[in-house]
């Protein structure tokens, strides 16, 4: 394998200005710079980033943990997060915990002593103490979609009010038995749903139906359970608001099971509108927010703060996207 000192050789110079062509840390003549790229390419010399790292204070990384991936809003999030990374020449590492407090925890414990600069989360809310014990430590971290520590960064969305527009909606197409599948009211986007949900219930003088399962929050198995339990307790349900996209696609399953028709019987919408909606046999209705423009803004929010003078103490940003309804079929 080549070393610094065969390519110093091969280009007559001496190795010190082999560093500083390589990392560009100070002016080395275009034809002097010239010929070392050329060795480089004949020697085929990879650079070790590890030590490079070691030498520069930063590892060009930055560690993502969210809950899943497949068939959530979650991939697109990190397609935004993963193109401004590369953009500003960092890389990314990716962790799914399924929404396990333990799994997350072990992730952030490899991501804290390994080799990232910052960490973007969608947490369970479980282990807010290491995480600010991660950030005191000189790790930048930005929270996406879940909102648990004001003192962090985060970026997210106006959950309220999706659920006070998505319950308006339906009540505004005549349904007046409207359920919600919802998640765990420890996590910011299911507890804010839910209170826009029931603001605007109480303001429509409607009552409310509300089911939560026990299976993994962002799951086909999650919604189809709590479809049944929706329609156990209130046997005249005439609209589903889920929770996220894999969810509602659940819940029309067990409708159809059930032979219960949608849109004619019940109509359904999503509160996290995610591509797969629109490809559905029975097109879904959703309350779509920006997810690849969330992800970028995290990254950028996150190499920002990396890349920004060591001891500038910051105040933490918050920044909050607002959620557009989408009518398909389903509605």
């Amino acid at each position: 394998m080549a070393t610094l000192k065969d390519v110093a050789r091969m280009a007559c110079v001496d190795v010190s200005t082999v560093s500083r062509a390589i990392n560009n840390t100070s002016y080395v003549h275009p034809d002097t710079k010239a010929r070392i790229f050329a060795a480089v390419k004949e020697l085929g010399y990879q650079p070790n980033v590890i030590a490079q790292s070691l030498r520069q204070g930063r590892r060009h990384t930055i560690g993502v943990v969210v809950p899943r991936l497949h068939m959530t809003v979650f991939a697109d999030i990190m397609q935004g997060i993963e193109e401004e990374a590369r953009r500003l020449g960092y890389a990314t590492l990716i962790c799914n915990t399924e929404d396990d407090p333990k799994i997350e925890r072990e992730c952030l414990t490899r991501l804290r002593n390994g080799f990232v600069d910052g960490i973007i989360i969608a947490g369970t809310g479980h282990n807010g103490r290491l995480l600010r014990d991660i950030q005191s430590s000189g790790l930048k971290i930005t929270q996406i979609l879940r909102q648990q520590d004001t003192s962090i960064n985060s970026v997210i969305v106006n959950y309220e009010s999706c659920g006070y527009e998505a319950a308006k909606y339906l009540a505004s197409k005549g349904c007046r038995e409207i359920g919600l599948i919802n998640g765990t009211m420890k996590l910011s986007p299911f507890r804010e749903r839910y209170n826009g949900y029931c603001r605007a219930l109480k303001e429509l003088g409607l009552p409310e139906t509300s089911a939560i399962s026990s299976s993994p929050v962002n799951s086909l198995e999650y919604g189809y359970q709590c479809a049944l339990d929706l329609l156990e307790q209130n046997p005249d349900l005439d609209a589903i608001m889920a929770a996220v996209d894999v969810q509602g696609i659940g819940a029309m399953r067990a409708l159809k099971v059930q032979g219960i028709k949608f849109p004619d019987q019940i109509r359904i919408i999503s509160l996290t509108g995610h591509i797969i909606g629109g490809m559905l046999e029975t097109t879904m209705t959703s309350m779509e927010m920006p997810a690849r423009e969330m992800g970028m803004r995290a990254a950028l929010m996150t190499i920002h703060d990396i890349e920004s003078p060591s001891g500038q103490n910051t105040s933490p940003q918050h920044l909050v996207f607002t959620s557009s309804l989408v009518e398909r079929e389903s509605s």
